[in-house]
């Protein structure tokens, strides 16, 4: 899981300017991806050598801290994934970093979903999903939580609070569908 981010500059594409585009370089698992972080810059200043801008380069201050900027947003997102010790590639780090989810929480998508079942007429589906929303709001006490915040020791509280409810476990199977499907 060994992971290189360097920025260079990509000096065999010459832009009509006579600059090169800076890039994002990564390499994972041999594979190698390129991505561009918006700049250019003339290849006179720039040392290939130590992958910065030239000490003379007028305004190096400013685009050295904009580098160190786009290679901490990857650094922290390769520390993330190592920390919940998940596998990724180089495009899915891309993709993580250029376009962050927004996480919304359970009780968001569920009235969401809710919503758009009653704007569809499907009223029988809709009260199915509502029938999984009050349990849960019940047994939590509040939905403001993420999707990811639920674990498998949470599932199982959350099983064994429905049985002391006397739901059958038919009932529990459809509640757990009904949030997996959300």
């Amino acid at each position: 899981m060994n992971v290189t981010v360097n920025v260079i500059c990509y000096k065999s594409k010459v832009l009509k300017n006579s600059e090169s585009p800076l890039m994002i370089s990564m390499c994972k698992d041999r594979k190698r991806k390129y991505i561009s972080i918006g700049l250019s810059i003339n290849p006179v200043h720039w040392d290939f050598a130590k992958n910065a801008p030239k000490p003379k380069y007028p305004n190096r201050e400013a685009l050295t801290t904009l580098i160190a900027q786009k290679l901490q947003a990857y650094s922290e997102q390769i520390m993330e994934f190592k920390a919940m010790n998940r596998d990724f590639t180089a495009t899915s780090l891309v993709e993580k970093v250029c376009k962050p989810s927004n996480l919304k929480t359970v009780g968001d998508v569920f009235t969401e979903q809710m919503q758009a079942l009653r704007d569809a007429q499907r009223l029988n589906y809709m009260f199915s999903i509502r029938q999984t929303y009050n349990p849960l709001l019940e047994f939590n006490r509040h939905l403001n939580l993420y999707f990811v915040d639920i674990d498998v020791p949470w599932l199982k509280k959350y099983e064994t609070w429905l049985r002391k409810h006397g739901l059958s476990a038919n009932t529990i199977k459809g509640r757990f569908v009904d949030i997996r499907t959300i």
